[in-house]
Protein backbone atom coordinates (compact mmCIF):
# COMPACT_ATOMS: atom_id res chain seq x y z
CA UNK A 1 0.00 0.00 0.00
CA UNK A 2 1.49 2.98 -0.64
CA UNK A 3 2.80 4.94 2.08
CA UNK A 4 1.87 8.77 2.93
CA UNK A 5 4.46 10.86 0.93
CA UNK A 6 3.40 9.50 -2.23
CA UNK A 7 -0.68 10.83 -1.65
CA UNK A 8 0.75 13.94 -0.98
CA UNK A 9 3.22 13.72 -4.54
CA UNK A 10 0.03 12.95 -5.99
CA UNK A 11 -2.55 15.57 -4.63
CA UNK A 12 0.29 18.16 -6.10
CA UNK A 13 0.86 17.06 -9.22
CA UNK A 14 -3.14 16.91 -9.65
CA UNK A 15 -3.12 20.59 -8.09
CA UNK A 16 -0.24 21.88 -10.64
CA UNK A 17 -1.98 19.65 -13.61
CA UNK A 18 -5.86 19.88 -13.47
CA UNK A 19 -6.51 22.97 -11.04
CA UNK A 20 -8.08 25.85 -11.97
CA UNK A 21 -9.23 23.96 -15.42
CA UNK A 22 -12.25 22.40 -16.23
CA UNK A 23 -11.38 18.72 -16.80
CA UNK A 24 -13.03 16.09 -18.55
CA UNK A 25 -13.96 13.49 -15.79
CA UNK A 26 -15.15 9.95 -17.29
CA UNK A 27 -15.27 6.68 -15.99
CA UNK A 28 -14.22 3.92 -18.92
CA UNK A 29 -14.77 1.17 -16.28
CA UNK A 30 -18.23 2.26 -15.50
CA UNK A 31 -18.21 2.03 -11.97
CA UNK A 32 -17.78 5.70 -11.35
CA UNK A 33 -20.11 6.72 -13.96
CA UNK A 34 -22.13 8.81 -11.87
CA UNK A 35 -19.87 10.59 -9.94
CA UNK A 36 -18.19 11.95 -12.83
CA UNK A 37 -20.79 12.92 -14.38
CA UNK A 38 -21.23 15.32 -11.28
CA UNK A 39 -17.77 16.43 -11.45
CA UNK A 40 -17.20 16.43 -15.42
CA UNK A 41 -17.18 20.56 -16.43
CA UNK A 42 -16.75 21.33 -13.16
CA UNK A 43 -13.45 23.65 -12.16
CA UNK A 44 -10.95 21.64 -10.20
CA UNK A 45 -9.63 23.64 -7.08
CA UNK A 46 -6.31 22.43 -5.49
CA UNK A 47 -6.30 19.00 -3.92
CA UNK A 48 -5.11 17.93 -0.71
CA UNK A 49 -3.69 14.83 1.19
CA UNK A 50 -4.22 13.49 4.85
CA UNK A 51 -2.52 10.45 5.06
CA UNK A 52 -3.92 7.72 2.67
CA UNK A 53 -6.64 9.59 1.83
CA UNK A 54 -6.30 12.34 -1.04
CA UNK A 55 -9.51 14.88 -1.50
CA UNK A 56 -9.74 16.76 -4.74
CA UNK A 57 -12.56 19.60 -4.75
CA UNK A 58 -14.76 20.54 -7.44
CA UNK A 59 -16.72 23.63 -7.69
CA UNK A 60 -18.42 25.42 -10.41
CA UNK A 61 -16.50 28.57 -10.20
CA UNK A 62 -13.11 30.17 -8.94
CA UNK A 63 -13.53 29.95 -5.42
CA UNK A 64 -10.91 29.15 -1.76
CA UNK A 65 -12.07 26.42 0.13
CA UNK A 66 -10.74 24.67 3.26
CA UNK A 67 -10.29 21.00 3.47
CA UNK A 68 -13.45 19.46 4.29
CA UNK A 69 -15.35 22.65 3.43
CA UNK A 70 -18.95 22.85 2.47
CA UNK A 71 -20.13 23.82 -1.26
CA UNK A 72 -17.71 21.43 -3.73
CA UNK A 73 -18.06 18.28 -4.47
CA UNK A 74 -15.22 16.69 -3.40
CA UNK A 75 -13.42 13.81 -4.91
CA UNK A 76 -12.18 10.81 -2.21
CA UNK A 77 -9.66 8.74 -2.99
CA UNK A 78 -8.01 5.89 -1.14
CA UNK A 79 -5.37 3.78 -3.36
CA UNK A 80 -5.42 1.01 -1.29
CA UNK A 81 -3.37 -2.52 -1.99
CA UNK A 82 -3.59 -1.57 -5.45
CA UNK A 83 -4.78 1.31 -6.77
CA UNK A 84 -2.35 3.64 -9.22
CA UNK A 85 -2.45 6.67 -11.06
CA UNK A 86 -1.04 7.03 -14.35
CA UNK A 87 -0.55 10.19 -16.33
CA UNK A 88 -0.03 10.70 -20.11
CA UNK A 89 0.25 14.55 -21.79
CA UNK A 90 2.69 16.03 -24.65
CA UNK A 91 5.35 18.28 -23.90
CA UNK A 92 2.86 21.12 -22.08
CA UNK A 93 1.69 18.28 -19.19
CA UNK A 94 4.40 18.09 -16.71
CA UNK A 95 4.43 18.92 -12.87
CA UNK A 96 8.14 19.00 -12.51
CA UNK A 97 8.01 19.11 -8.43
CA UNK A 98 5.73 15.94 -8.31
CA UNK A 99 5.75 13.57 -10.98
CA UNK A 100 9.22 14.75 -13.08
CA UNK A 101 7.25 13.49 -16.12
CA UNK A 102 4.42 13.33 -18.33
CA UNK A 103 3.78 9.95 -18.62
CA UNK A 104 4.39 8.51 -14.46
CA UNK A 105 2.39 5.56 -12.78
CA UNK A 106 2.31 6.30 -9.16
CA UNK A 107 1.20 3.79 -6.83
CA UNK A 108 3.66 2.01 -4.18
CA UNK A 109 6.67 3.23 -6.57
CA UNK A 110 7.18 5.97 -9.09
CA UNK A 111 7.66 4.54 -11.97
CA UNK A 112 8.10 5.37 -15.67
CA UNK A 113 5.11 3.96 -17.94
CA UNK A 114 7.12 2.39 -21.32
CA UNK A 115 7.66 4.34 -23.41
CA UNK A 116 8.43 7.28 -21.12
CA UNK A 117 11.83 9.08 -22.96
CA UNK A 118 10.32 11.11 -25.22
CA UNK A 119 7.34 13.50 -25.25
CA UNK A 120 5.87 14.31 -27.97
CA UNK A 121 5.94 18.25 -29.09
CA UNK A 122 2.96 18.03 -31.50
CA UNK A 123 -0.27 16.02 -32.33
CA UNK A 124 -0.22 14.24 -29.00
CA UNK A 125 -3.35 12.13 -29.02
CA UNK A 126 -4.73 11.11 -26.00
CA UNK A 127 -4.58 7.03 -25.05
CA UNK A 128 -7.78 4.73 -25.76
CA UNK A 129 -8.41 4.14 -21.95
CA UNK A 130 -7.96 0.25 -20.53
CA UNK A 131 -11.13 -1.09 -19.23
CA UNK A 132 -10.17 -1.34 -16.35
CA UNK A 133 -9.64 3.10 -15.42
CA UNK A 134 -11.84 3.94 -12.63
CA UNK A 135 -11.67 7.72 -13.67
CA UNK A 136 -10.25 9.78 -16.13
CA UNK A 137 -9.52 13.38 -15.72
CA UNK A 138 -8.75 15.20 -19.13
CA UNK A 139 -7.44 17.98 -20.48
CA UNK A 140 -6.10 19.39 -23.67
CA UNK A 141 -2.47 18.58 -23.30
CA UNK A 142 -3.13 15.12 -21.22
CA UNK A 143 -4.98 12.66 -19.14
CA UNK A 144 -4.61 11.09 -15.50
CA UNK A 145 -5.95 7.50 -15.00
CA UNK A 146 -6.88 5.58 -12.15
CA UNK A 147 -7.26 1.74 -11.69
CA UNK A 148 -7.42 0.28 -8.67
CA UNK A 149 -8.39 1.88 -6.07
CA UNK A 150 -9.58 0.48 -3.01
CA UNK A 151 -12.33 3.77 -2.55
CA UNK A 152 -12.83 6.31 -5.38
CA UNK A 153 -16.34 8.73 -4.55
CA UNK A 154 -17.63 12.36 -4.23
CA UNK A 155 -18.38 13.48 -0.91
CA UNK A 156 -20.11 16.44 0.75
CA UNK A 157 -18.25 18.25 2.95
CA UNK A 158 -19.40 16.82 6.00
CA UNK A 159 -18.76 13.54 4.73
CA UNK A 160 -14.78 14.66 4.03
CA UNK A 161 -14.56 15.80 8.06
CA UNK A 162 -15.82 12.86 9.26
CA UNK A 163 -13.57 10.80 7.78
CA UNK A 164 -10.58 13.40 9.04
CA UNK A 165 -12.09 12.93 12.25
CA UNK A 166 -11.46 8.82 12.23
CA UNK A 167 -7.88 9.85 11.38
CA UNK A 168 -4.78 10.96 13.21
CA UNK A 169 -2.27 13.73 12.43
CA UNK A 170 -0.47 13.55 9.22
CA UNK A 171 3.11 14.10 9.72
CA UNK A 172 3.66 15.73 6.24
CA UNK A 173 0.80 18.47 7.39
CA UNK A 174 2.48 18.90 11.28
CA UNK A 175 -0.14 21.29 11.85
CA UNK A 176 0.15 23.43 14.98
CA UNK A 177 -0.61 20.35 18.22
CA UNK A 178 0.18 17.84 16.19
CA UNK A 179 3.37 16.59 18.27
CA UNK A 180 1.31 16.92 21.64
CA UNK A 181 -1.88 14.70 19.71
CA UNK A 182 0.34 11.97 18.59
CA UNK A 183 2.28 11.35 21.94
CA UNK A 184 -1.07 11.43 23.85
CA UNK A 185 -2.96 9.46 21.58
CA UNK A 186 0.19 6.62 22.19
CA UNK A 187 0.47 7.24 25.67
CA UNK A 188 -2.97 6.51 26.09
CA UNK A 189 -2.45 2.73 25.11
CA UNK A 190 -1.21 0.13 25.90
CA UNK A 191 -0.98 -1.42 22.68
CA UNK A 192 2.64 -2.15 21.21
CA UNK A 193 3.66 1.18 19.96
CA UNK A 194 4.81 -0.91 16.52
CA UNK A 195 1.11 -1.42 15.87
CA UNK A 196 0.21 2.20 17.21
CA UNK A 197 2.43 3.78 14.45
CA UNK A 198 0.24 1.62 11.75
CA UNK A 199 -2.69 2.63 13.00
CA UNK A 200 -4.51 6.08 11.45
CA UNK A 201 -6.33 7.28 14.11
CA UNK A 202 -3.12 7.66 15.53
CA UNK A 203 -0.81 9.10 13.19
CA UNK A 204 -2.43 8.92 9.26
CA UNK A 205 0.42 8.20 6.82
CA UNK A 206 3.02 6.06 7.62
CA UNK A 207 3.04 2.96 6.43
CA UNK A 208 5.36 -0.31 7.18
CA UNK A 209 8.88 0.83 5.91
CA UNK A 210 8.44 4.31 7.73
CA UNK A 211 7.14 2.39 10.85
CA UNK A 212 9.95 0.11 10.93
CA UNK A 213 12.93 2.31 10.16
CA UNK A 214 11.92 5.38 12.17
CA UNK A 215 11.59 3.59 15.45
CA UNK A 216 14.94 1.92 14.51
CA UNK A 217 16.65 5.13 13.65
CA UNK A 218 15.21 6.75 17.24
CA UNK A 219 15.83 3.35 19.14
CA UNK A 220 12.38 2.47 20.13
CA UNK A 221 11.50 -1.01 20.71
CA UNK A 222 8.60 -1.83 18.82
CA UNK A 223 7.03 -4.49 21.24
CA UNK A 224 7.07 -2.23 24.16
CA UNK A 225 3.25 -0.55 25.00
CA UNK A 226 2.66 2.78 23.99
CA UNK A 227 1.88 3.78 27.66
CA UNK A 228 5.57 2.69 28.82
CA UNK A 229 6.95 4.68 26.16
CA UNK A 230 8.20 8.23 27.51
CA UNK A 231 6.91 11.56 25.71
CA UNK A 232 10.24 12.79 24.84
CA UNK A 233 10.97 9.61 23.11
CA UNK A 234 7.82 9.73 21.10
CA UNK A 235 8.15 13.20 20.62
CA UNK A 236 11.33 12.13 18.57
CA UNK A 237 9.67 9.61 17.18
CA UNK A 238 7.17 12.08 15.51
CA UNK A 239 10.56 14.82 14.50
CA UNK A 240 11.71 11.56 12.65
CA UNK A 241 8.17 10.60 11.15
CA UNK A 242 8.03 14.38 9.96
CA UNK A 243 11.59 14.40 8.74
CA UNK A 244 11.70 11.20 6.86
CA UNK A 245 8.06 11.71 4.83
CA UNK A 246 9.29 14.59 4.33
CA UNK A 247 12.58 13.36 2.34
CA UNK A 248 10.36 10.66 0.77
CA UNK A 249 7.79 12.86 -0.74
CA UNK A 250 10.57 15.59 -1.94
CA UNK A 251 12.76 12.82 -3.43
CA UNK A 252 9.62 10.39 -4.50
CA UNK A 253 11.17 7.49 -3.01
CA UNK A 254 11.89 5.89 0.67
CA UNK A 255 15.44 6.13 1.71
CA UNK A 256 15.45 5.95 5.17
CA UNK A 257 18.97 4.29 6.13
CA UNK A 258 21.20 7.28 7.62
CA UNK A 259 23.76 8.28 5.68
CA UNK A 260 26.40 6.72 7.77
CA UNK A 261 24.97 3.38 8.18
CA UNK A 262 24.90 3.62 3.89
CA UNK A 263 27.13 0.63 2.43
CA UNK A 264 29.44 1.24 -0.47
CA UNK A 265 28.40 -2.21 -2.06
CA UNK A 266 24.81 -2.97 -1.12
CA UNK A 267 23.88 -6.44 -2.00
CA UNK A 268 20.38 -5.56 -3.06
CA UNK A 269 18.26 -2.44 -3.00
CA UNK A 270 16.92 -3.37 1.28
CA UNK A 271 20.78 -3.03 2.15
CA UNK A 272 21.25 0.69 -0.47
CA UNK A 273 17.89 1.87 0.86
CA UNK A 274 16.73 1.05 4.31
CA UNK A 275 18.27 0.69 8.19
CA UNK A 276 15.87 -2.69 9.32
CA UNK A 277 12.99 -3.14 6.88
CA UNK A 278 13.34 -6.28 4.66
CA UNK A 279 16.79 -6.79 6.10
CA UNK A 280 15.75 -9.73 8.25
CA UNK A 281 18.37 -11.84 9.22
CA UNK A 282 21.18 -9.68 8.40
CA UNK A 283 23.67 -7.68 10.58
CA UNK A 284 22.32 -4.68 12.08
CA UNK A 285 24.18 -1.79 10.71
CA UNK A 286 24.64 -0.04 14.55
CA UNK A 287 25.39 -2.97 16.54
CA UNK A 288 25.79 -6.00 14.63
CA UNK A 289 22.82 -7.80 15.69
CA UNK A 290 20.76 -9.39 13.59
CA UNK A 291 17.57 -8.14 12.42
CA UNK A 292 14.62 -9.59 13.74
CA UNK A 293 11.06 -10.45 11.59
CA UNK A 294 7.91 -11.17 13.30
CA UNK A 295 3.86 -10.27 12.20
CA UNK A 296 2.24 -7.87 14.34
CA UNK A 297 -1.71 -7.29 13.22
CA UNK A 298 -1.07 -8.87 10.18
CA UNK A 299 1.77 -7.40 9.27
CA UNK A 300 5.63 -7.79 9.14
CA UNK A 301 7.52 -6.38 11.80
CA UNK A 302 10.88 -5.50 11.07
CA UNK A 303 13.56 -4.09 13.80
CA UNK A 304 17.10 -4.72 15.74
CA UNK A 305 16.94 -6.22 19.36
CA UNK A 306 20.48 -4.79 20.09
CA UNK A 307 19.55 -1.28 19.35
CA UNK A 308 16.07 -0.91 20.10
CA UNK A 309 15.15 -2.14 23.60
Amino acid sequence: MPEGHTVHRLAGALTELFSGQRPTVTSPQGRFSQGAAKLNGQLALPAEAWGKHFFMPFFPEETTVELGEDGPDWLHVHLGLYGSWSFDGDHEFIAEDTIGAPRRRIGERERPVEGDDERPVYDWEPPTPRDTVRIRLAQPHGIADLTGPNQCRVLEGHEVRTILRRLGPDPLRNNPGDRERFIQLVRKRRVPVGQLVLDQAVTAGPGNIYRADCLFRVGINPLRPGNRVSAHRLGLLWDDLVSAMNEGKRDGIIQTIPPEYTPEDPADEADARFAVYQRNGRDCWRCGTKIAEMEMAGRRLFWCPGCQR
